[in-house]
């Protein structure tokens, strides 16, 4: 009961901001991955699944084999589409990581980006990690591995102990230099997990604030609830032997947004 009244407290703290835009049309993580949407988009530190490349490149040392991922929009997609996929692979402290994003049925178009990822871990407490972010051309005639505009995130993750996780997240969107610096913290207690994810653009001063919780007393059934800046999500999921279905739902403007997700590993 602790952990749940800290939790609320801090969604009453928090400023309840409405984006103007759908954050999906940049290449910024955000809602990639039904787990990390059901925990708000605070997944910076967490990253610990093969969405890590989208959310934290340093992520993706923090598991042995093979992972990957889709999520689908199923509901309410006559306001936007939404389908993000990646694949990551890791051995022994070294990851490597691809993935796509596209929306479909926004202002700007078609926005779809391809990710290339690389990781390394530094010891038992620090990784970092590279993201290329290759922006393509619709309508094209052909298949296009790279893009016509090229742009990188820089992740490190920093673990002092078990169950205390931090992260943080550079991210290049257009032209030189870093747009957004995401700060993210992670800590679990028995069977919750919190985190909370702070993000700063560089152009203004009012920063984002992204908040989640995750309850896995039976960890075949995960429950978890978020704060997005400004919009509460909700997520449940199903686990067994190394597959993993989830669903989320964010009560979004104009209407509220449900995905599912699919993730599967191999080891």
């Amino acid at each position: 009961m602790r952990t749940v009244y800290v939790f609320l407290c801090l969604l009453l703290m928090c400023p309840l901001v409405l984006q103007a835009a759908f954050p999906i049309e940049v290449s910024r993580p955000l809602y990639v991955g039904a787990r990390a949407l059901g925990m708000g988009n605070a997944f910076t530190a967490v990253a610990d699944d093969a969405t890590a490349g989208f959310w934290n490149p340093a992520g993706l040392i923090q598991w042995q084999g093979v992972k990957l991922f889709g999520v689908n929009k199923f509901y309410n997609r006559e306001d936007y589409r939404f389908d993000p996929k990646g694949v990551g692979y890791s051995y022994r402290g070294y990851s490597l990581f691809w993935g796509n994003k596209i929306a479909i049925g926004v202002d700007s178009g078609v926005p779809d980006f391809n990710y290339y990822g690389i990781a390394r871990q530094f010891g038992p407490y620090l990784a970092a990690g590279l993201s290329l972010k290759f922006k393509r051309r619709h309508p094209s005639d052909v298949y296009q591995f790279f893009g016509y505009q090229t742009n990188y995130d820089i992740g490190l993750l920093f673990k002092p102990r078990p169950n205390l996780k931090f992260g943080c997240l550079a991210q290049n969107l257009e032209g030189f230099g870093i747009q957004w610096l995401t700060l993210g913290s992670a800590y679990r207690y028995d069977t919750y997990q919190l985190s909370v994810d702070v993000a700063f653009p560089t152009d203004r001063t009012t920063p984002e604030v992204y908040i989640g919780a995750e309850w896995d007393r039976f960890p075949i059934v995960p429950i978890r609830l978020g704060f997005s800046n400004g919009a509460f999500t909700a997520g449940i999921g199903i686990a067994w032997k190394g597959i993993h279905i989830n669903y989320a739902r964010i009560f979004e403007k104009p209407a509220a947004s449900d995905f599912i997700g699919l993730a599967i590993s191999l080891q």
